[in-house]
């Protein structure tokens, strides 16, 4: 399994988090593998063989060849079907609103293929690019183009949104809205509307998920050993909180993630 992420240029940094790629060899006995929200938005090319994606315990879809990966709020299963090879931007949760026209919460919880997003015209022209490219330095390349061409006039991100997402970010998704506001509770309502279109999930949400992040960290690099620990370093309120979180954005408990062969995905990606 090869998992390398990138950096964007200056011009990008503000907006994309990194570029990655996957690879992995073809498996005779390849498993599920469950993945975790993030809190981030994803555009992925699948430059390898087909990847299912469970909606129920049996059922699937095949994964968009080209798609975005919308907020998510809810663990899934991914299935390879061979060899695997992708190519992904990871935004910021606030940044990929710049990029398009529609609704950010028409991508939550789901894939949307880019033809929906850019046209058909082009969505081909850049799947074509991304699939001639004979490395990750040219696919880079041609994505950040593409991103830069799309933001031809000046980046607008709406402060109040984007001074939510800082201060979920400051705090480890801890920080209370009204303390955001700084009291300021008349802006609630305007927050609330604007963070779900740009965001596609509530600011408590988004919190959330952040705060599981930064318990997910110490728990796989063994920071802290203690669950108890874990959870009043992650700021909740007590270990039954932390357990409750857990399961409800990985669907197990913490003790039953670590060492879990469906974890193996999510655990490169967490490290």
């Amino acid at each position: 399994m090869n998992y390398q992420t990138f950096q964007p240029n200056s011009d990008l940094e503000s907006l994309v988090s990194c570029y990655w790629t996957l690879e992995v060899p073809s498996q005779s006995d390849a498993q599920k593998q469950r993945i975790i929200p993030d809190g981030t938005i994803e555009m992925a090319f699948i430059l390898g063989d087909d990847i299912k994606r469970y909606t129920s315990e049996n059922e699937f879809i095949i994964q968009p060849r080209a798609m975005v990966l919308g907020q998510t709020i809810k663990p899934f299963y991914i299935e390879p079907t061979g060899y695997v090879n992708t190519f992904a931007i990871r935004f910021y949760p606030y940044s990929f609103a710049n990029f398009i026209s529609m609704s950010i919460n028409n991508l939550a919880n789901k894939e949307t293929p880019i033809e929906l997003l850019f046209g058909e015209k082009t969505a081909k022209e850049l799947k074509q690019k991304i699939i001639k490219a004979t490395n990750s330095s040219e696919r880079i390349e041609i994505i950040e183009k593409f991103l830069l061409d799309k933001l031809n006039e000046k980046t607008t991100i709406d402060n109040i949104v984007k001074t939510t997402i800082d201060a979920l970010l400051a705090t480890n998704g801890s920080a209370s809205i009204s303390t955001i506001l700084k009291e300021d509770l008349s802006k609630r309502r305007q927050l609330e509307r604007n963070f779900k279109k740009q965001i596609g999930v509530s600011p408590k949400q988004l919190g959330k998920v952040i705060r599981l992040q930064t318990a997910l960290k110490m728990l796989l690099n063994k920071k802290k050993e203690n669950l108890t620990d874990i959870a009043y370093q992650s700021k909740y309120f007590d270990q039954a909180h932390f357990i409750k979180d857990f399961k409800e954005f990985t669907g197990i408990n913490p003790k039953e993630f670590l060492g879990n062969e469906n974890m193996r995905l999510s655990t490169l990606f967490y490290k």
